[in-house]
């Protein structure tokens, strides 16, 4: 599930896999003294268990009837029909933005992830091995005493460098060293960085058979470009506390003018916005397909001494590169020839400081919490540290914790279940497609073709990740977070020129999410969201086909959306329709665009219908031929009632279910403006355009929800 942000959670773009900024609002304090700073020896952490997630009571067919509200008409308000006395009792903890059913799943596979980590961390393994790694690298993070200690003192040769810049050569050199391979448009949706530009390593968009490096804008601290730009007080309000967030850790870190200082690093910061494209516009794959010969940058992009910034950035080799937003990059580069030397090295200092604050003594940390998480998401505290150390230790390593996760909690009988219902639901799309009648002949086979060589992983990846070549050292917390990025940044440059691994992963297996990849023509769904309430062999199974087989239907979809539509079987970015079916399929998606603009999360907030299209397609979609499976899977028979739900109704209500979500209002205004999804009610409400829903539960005209049989959209 992603799309420019082809990601599936219920956590926003939100807590599964995150960028910067809501990592940092995850990461970036200290904990409360209760929170296991008992390993006060990094090489034997004291493990304490974690305490057992509350869970709702679920029925006899494996819905939560308890969180129901009936008393509402699900033709007015199927999400609160569904979930209204669950939204009305359950708070949102203290420590997160928002909480859901992918929130409250991916804390228990923290859980146990903390369980494989600690254990590590206990065993005598010898040093340089895998587990040993692990356990230094999360003790390092635990051992609050020692970063306390060491103060500023990580950070220090980084700063030191930056203050002795003393020409733009220098400058660019500056810039390329921080370049990080922390970006991916169409696999992860992660399309925004703090550093000046983003690299991704991927598939060529034009010859899959080959890895190309991709350049994507970058630079700001904010979420997103409309931060500086809106003049919505509300983002004015920010604006002034992000100010005073720069000059408090500038002040810090023993800044001799830091309100000055952060002045002209937040002016800097919205001339950059100036220049960005907008989300809308970066979801444009064909817009962003943009090939510059590597000796051409000075010419388009001048300013910026392109020379010494790819060698600094490990790119010196690379003749070719693709510029995501070219106005953007030569904006950029313009700002680097034009802006005053001091304020690029105010900048660069601030920056290195927000990057390093969650691993630096409390002071640091607890400022870089106190906005992040507190102004941009709307924390009230902390996430435990444990909890932090187990994010950076699976960002790190993740895929060394995953085969443990796996061989512990992935037992291979939910592999092969999993995989049934996968075939089932691409057998109802197949069907689906060749009962299209606004489809040609010639574009149906094209379509089948893409279908039938999907290819699908399920659980874990076949080969994992070799972490030899990466260096951990006991009691270094930043230190081993810095190692570990530049080691993940030059596994993606050791790609470029080398055969392309059509295997790849992008996912760890204790990730509460999935994905498809365009450009692998592949879907993903790791261990961790194939378990309930997702995915159940002993449940209902029209429960099932809702909730796991929705989001199985979801990532199949996404190959047919409106940016996977444009590449063909082998993942090339290429156009196998006809001029009339292109069409009609467009007119399907901007019907969708305008009912999902219509809705309103906030008093002054809609939903964004082409940036979330992507994703309300494949919601749409997705949730038509997962129920065309369960249909099927009945052989005509007629599904008995359980609890005084027919079989459909039960479809419907796991579907809701599993999309039940509260937030915090910094974190929906975030999420409106930066998620390629729309917020969970509004993703419910797809049901509003299946003829079965209508027949399951009496929906008729004057309802709420009502659409007559024309204004209901219809995709695949």
């Amino acid at each position: 599930m992603t799309s420019p942000f082809r990601r599936f959670p219920g956590a926003t773009r939100v807590a599964l896999t995150l960028g910067t900024s809501a990592w940092l609002a995850g990461c970036a304090t200290t904990a409360p003294a209760d929170t296991a700073s008992a390993l006060t020896r990094p090489d034997k952490p004291a493990a304490t268990p974690p305490a057992p997630a509350p869970r709702p009571t679920y029925g006899a067919f494996g819905v939560d009837t308890s969180g129901m509200s009936p008393s509402v008409t699900p033709g007015n308000d199927f999400f609160r029909y569904a979930n209204g006395q669950w939204f009305d009792r359950t708070e949102i903890p203290a420590d997160q933005s928002s909480i859901g059913m992918f929130s409250q799943l991916a804390r228990e596979a923290d859980r146990r992830t903390r369980e494989i980590i600690e254990e590590a961390a206990r065993s005598d393994a010898p040093a340089g091995s895998e587990l040993r790694k692990l356990g230094d690298l999360y003790a390092s993070f635990m051992d609050e005493a020692a970063i306390e200690a060491r103060g500023l003192t990580p950070l220090a040769p980084e700063l030191q460098r930056i203050g002795a810049i003393a020409d733009r050569r220098q400058l660019a050199a500056a810039l390329g060293d921080t370049l990080r391979a922390d970006v991916d448009a169409l696999n992860m949706g992660r399309v925004t960085t703090d550093r000046l530009f983003g690299l991704w390593v991927s598939e060529d968009l034009n010859e899959p058979s080959r890895y190309a490096a991709y350049l994507f804008q970058g630079g700001l601290g904010l979420p997103d470009r409309d931060y500086y730009l809106s003049e919505d007080p509300k983002f004015a309000e920010v604006r002034q506390k992000y100010e005073k967030h720069v000059a408090a850790l500038l002040r810090l870190a023993g800044g001799a003018e830091p309100e000055a200082q952060a002045r002209r690093v937040v002016a800097l910061e919205r001339s950059i916005a100036r220049v960005h494209w907008s989300q809308v516009d970066t979801r444009d794959v064909a817009k962003a397909n943009n090939p510059w010969p590597r000796a051409q940058f000075a010419q388009r992009a001048p300013g910026l001494d392109w020379d010494t910034w790819f060698s600094a950035a490990g790119l010196g080799q690379q003749r070719e590169f693709i510029v995501w937003q070219p106005s953007a990059l030569t904006g950029i580069a313009k700002l680097v020839g034009g802006e005053p030397l001091q304020t690029w090295k105010d900048y660069l200092t601030f920056h290195a400081l927000a990057r390093a604050a969650p691993f630096l003594s409390r002071a640091f940390s607890e400022e870089s919490f106190a906005f992040h998480g507190q102004v941009l998401s709307g924390l009230e505290r902390q996430r435990p540290r444990w909890e932090r150390a187990v994010s950076i230790t699976g960002e790190a390593m993740g895929e060394a914790i995953g085969k443990r996760y796996v061989a512990k909690y992935f037992p291979p009988e939910a592999k092969a279940e999993a995989d049934t219902m996968v075939r089932d639901i691409i057998a109802a799309l197949d069907r689906r497609i060749d009962a299209l009648a606004w489809m040609a002949p010639e574009t149906k086979a094209r379509a089948k073709e893409k279908l039938t060589t999907l290819q699908v992983g399920i659980g874990h990846p076949e080969k994992w990740r070799d972490y030899t070549g990466l260096e951990i050292r006991a009691g270094d917390a930043y230190g081993n977070h810095e190692r570990a990025s530049r080691f993940e940044t030059q596994r993606h440059l050791k790609k470029l020129g080398g055969p392309v691994d059509r295997a790849e992963w992008f996912m760890v297996p204790q990730l509460v999410n999935a994905l498809n990849s365009p450009q692998q023509n592949s879907i993903i769904f790791p261990a961790a969201i194939l378990q309930p309430p997702f995915f159940d062999p002993n449940a209902d199974p029209a429960v099932n086909y809702a909730a796991i087989g929705a989001v199985i239907g979801h990532e199949i979809v996404h190959s047919f959306d409106d940016v996977g539509a444009q590449f063909d079987a082998r993942g090339k970015l290429a156009n196998w329709w006809t001029k009339e079916d292109a069409a009609r399929f467009k007119a399907a998606g901007q019907a969708l665009v305008a009912q999902y603009n219509a809705y309103r999360p906030l008093p002054d907030a809609s939903v964004n219908g082409e940036l979330t299209l992507g994703e309300n397609i494949a919601d749409l979609a997705g949730l038509a031929i997962a129920h065309d499976a369960y249909t099927m899977s009945r052989g005509g028979k007629e599904t008995p009632a359980i609890e005084g739900f027919t079989g459909d109704q039960r479809f419907f209500l796991g579907f809701a279910q599993i999309w039940r979500r509260k937030y915090r209002e910094p974190s929906l205004r975030r999420a409106l403006l930066t998620d390629g999804h729309a917020p969970s009610e509004f993703r419910v409400l797809t049901v509003r355009n299946l003829e079965p829903w209508y027949q399951a539960f009496g929906v008729t005209p004057g309802q709420t929800l009502y659409l007559t049989p024309e204004q209901r959209v219809r995709v695949w």
